[in-house]
């Protein structure tokens, strides 16, 4: 309660003029309190007047009354700090610096309620009734209260600006109707906000749709998130499974290895020790023979001698031969030998294998990015670096730089006969297959080289159009000339117009059935564009014509 009394006494000890605490607190003959320097400046505008007045009560004084410092005010405002005097609560009804203030009140303002558009004002409720009361304010139009209402005077006229010029886009008053904007299209101000209310609401109407729109695709993105979490999930479990039974069966292996080992280990070193023993009682046999040998030869009674030799001399016949056979350091090295090639071979597997999974994992793309629309750097995310195949090259053509690089030479190349080769047409076909998104590059030398992509089931053998690309259904080709394209399938010829480079992009979309050909410069530019159904993985092709011309699949970063 005290705490409430001090903001109380905070109110009572407020100069009215600048709302803050006295200083320097004098009183009028009215009886009023003010800031010394605040009632100064507020008589100081009154000076032509040659009258006075309170701030608070507006009484009057004829002459300037003479300001005296109240002494006890001081003291007590003095004593009032020294206690810890605290900010009272504002009163929500006040005008702060961000609220829009009555222009009516006087002193400290109160919060506008309404404004008028006419009278160019903002009023509290107490002075916003006449305008609710008396008849000549009803057709007043009462806005939102607003800090800028003088915007709607015009600055040249002075008057309200009632009128809009739709040729100059700005609203005017009535004057300006008949001056500046004569001969205007000119309409109430009324007019073209409804016009404008109109537009207004059909955009909203836009709006609302890509709203509704946006939503579907943000419902959709989230099933779409939720099916990738799903498939990603599956295909983890799956892999861990695979990868478990995988361990699991290279386990089984090592230990069925370990076992045998340790088995015929214990089978031969078994014989063997049998073998040993049994030699090592032959050792021992032959050396009690060789004492009692010894015995003999040394007595000395020759009929002794010759009473005992016949009994011992069968022990001195000749030496059996060894019959001990083995293969030193030959043991179980031939094991290790089966076991280090398994791995090789389940290590070149892997690698070979390892691709596609790797490529399968990179091609999930949940978002369909239109090709139309992409630049090379976006193009180069589906990057594949690619080889040609010997086993399909016809015997004319010459490949190098890693079996990227193709060059038809008019002497026969000396590759091994093969059932996939080319056989009357010099072209070859790329070893890695095409599937999911690839995009590749082809360096161009010379004139009338084919650009293509063909399924694996081509025909190669001889010369008919069956095994040529472009004039058949199993392949697709791009002919780049020196000043011209010309695309080719299943016998059908299309024009191709466009910039040309010795560098030609493909981009391959194989789930979509898009395939498209780009000239490569500096910038790209689509030559020509497939929209099909693909029923098979795809290989790249090249095709060449004429002698020493070649193409290269370029090594994309």
């Amino acid at each position: 309660m005290a705490q409430k009394g001090v903001q109380l006494d905070r109110e009572s000890f407020s100069c009215s003029v600048c709302l803050d605490l006295l200083k320097d607190p004098v009183t009028v003959p009215c009886g009023h309190s003010y800031c010394m320097d605040c009632i100064k400046a507020h008589w100081d505008t009154e000076e032509e007047k040659e009258s006075y007045s309170c701030p608070q009560c507006r009484h009057t004084f004829t002459s300037r009354p003479v300001l005296l410092r109240n002494t006890m005010l001081e003291t007590l405002l003095q004593e009032l700090k020294k206690t810890g005097l605290q900010a009272a609560p504002e009163d929500p009804s006040y005008a702060g610096p961000e609220d829009v203030a009555c222009d009516v009140c006087t002193g400290r303002k109160l919060k506008a309620l309404k404004s008028c558009l006419q009278c160019l004002a903002s009023y509290c409720q107490e002075h916003l009734q006449p305008h609710s009361e008396l008849p000549v304010f009803k057709k007043h139009k009462l806005v939102e209260p607003s800090k800028k209402l003088q915007e709607n005077v015009c600055s040249r006229h002075d008057e309200v600006m009632k009128m809009f010029c739709r040729t100059d886009q700005q609203s005017i008053c009535y004057l300006c109707s008949v001056d500046d904007h004569k001969g205007h299209d000119t309409v109430s101000a009324a007019a073209e906000r409804s016009e404008k209310q109109r537009e207004l609401e059909e955009s909203r109407l836009n709006i609302q749709q890509r709203i509704q729109d946006r939503e579907k695709d943000v419902e959709q993105l989230q099933q779409e998130v939720e099916a990738i979490n799903g498939s990603a999930d599956k295909a983890v479990e799956h892999s861990e499974e695979m990868f478990t039974q995988l361990i699991r069966l290279m386990e089984e292996r090592r230990s069925d290895v370990r076992q045998r080992v340790r088995s015929q280990q214990e089978t031969e070193v078994s014989r063997v020790r049998e073998l040993q023993e049994k030699l090592e009682q032959e050792i021992t046999e032959l050396k009690r023979r060789d004492a009692e040998l010894q015995k003999l030869a040394h007595t000395e009674d020759h009929n002794q001698f010759l009473q005992d030799y016949p009994s011992l001399s069968g022990l001195s016949g000749p030496a059996d031969p060894s019959s001990i056979k083995t293969c030193p350091l030959r043991y179980f090295e031939d094991v290790t030998a089966a076991v280090t090639e398994v791995r090789d071979q389940l290590q070149e597997v892997l690698r070979e294998k390892w691709t596609n999974v790797s490529q399968a994992v990179t091609e999930v793309d949940a978002l369909l990015s239109d090709p139309e629309y992409m630049t090379r750097a976006g193009f180069l995310r589906y990057s594949r670096g690619l080889t040609l195949d010997p086993n399909t090259a016809n015997t004319q053509l010459l490949l190098s730089e890693g079996n990227r690089r193709a060059t038809l030479k008019q002497q026969q190349q000396s590759y091994s006969s093969h059932p996939d080769s080319f056989t009357g047409w010099g072209q070859v076909l790329s070893r890695e297959g095409l599937s999911g998104r690839c995009y590749w590059e082809v360096e161009l030398r010379g004139d009338g080289v084919g650009v293509a992509v063909a399924y694996k089931n081509i025909s190669r053998t001889g010369d008919s159009e069956e095994c040529l690309f472009g004039l058949n259904d199993k392949s697709w080709t791009l002919v780049c000339f020196n000043n011209s394209y010309n695309f080719r399938f299943n016998k059908v010829y299309t024009p191709v117009s466009g910039p040309q480079s010795s560098r030609v992009g493909v981009y391959l979309d194989h789930r979509a059935g898009i395939l498209s050909f780009y000239s490569v410069s500096e910038t790209m530019t689509l030559l020509h564009r497939v929209q099909t159904t693909f029923t098979q993985p795809l290989y790249a092709g090249l095709r060449l014509n004429r002698y020493e011309n070649s193409a290269e699949f370029s090594e994309l970063q």
